[in-house]
């Protein structure tokens, strides 16, 4: 039984995340055959003051960048 961890920032629309799962399923169904029913996905939106990259949160990034 496949499970897919998909991790992401926050920020995205109920439809952007419910098409990344149908193709991430149907991708997963077509690479290994497996079965629809068994293949299960979890996608976790993470707050952008919460993830760092660099020293620096996507927040902060996103703040520094409307200022430029």
């Amino acid at each position: 039984m496949p499970l897919v961890e998909i991790t992401l920032a926050e920020g995205r629309t109920d439809e952007q995340i419910r098409a990344l799962l149908a193709e991430v399923h149907s991708a997963v169904h077509r690479s290994i055959g497996a079965p629809e029913a068994n293949i299960r996905i979890v996608v976790r939106e993470v707050p952008t003051k919460h993830w760092c990259a660099g020293g620096v949160t996507l927040a902060e990034r996103a703040a520094k960048a409307k200022e430029a």
